[in-house]
C-alpha cells in the first residue's frame, strides 16, 4: 500500500511542477517581460526541472529500499 502512496504522490507532486513549468514556458515565449524577469524565470524553470529529477531519486530510491 505504501509504494501505491508513493507512486500517487511522486506523480501529483511532478504534475503540479509540470504545470508551473509550462506556464513559465508560456510566459517566457510571449516575449513582454522585461529582461531581467526572463532571466530570473529561466533560472526558475531550471531550478524546476532540478526538483524534478530530485523528485523521481527519491521516489526511485524509497521504492527500491523496501
Amino acid at each position: 500500500m505504501e509504494i501505491i502512496i508513493s507512486t500517487l504522490d511522486a506523480i501529483g507532486t511532478l504534475l503540479i511542477a509540470w504545470a508551473a513549468l509550462s506556464v513559465h514556458h508560456r510566459v517566457l515565449n510571449e516575449r513582454k517581460i522585461s529582461d531581467k524577469v526572463s532571466r530570473i524565470m529561466k533560472v526558475e524553470q531550471g531550478l524546476g526541472i532540478f526538483g524534478m529529477l530530485l523528485i523521481l531519486v527519491g521516489y526511485f530510491l524509497k521504492i527500491f529500499h523496501w
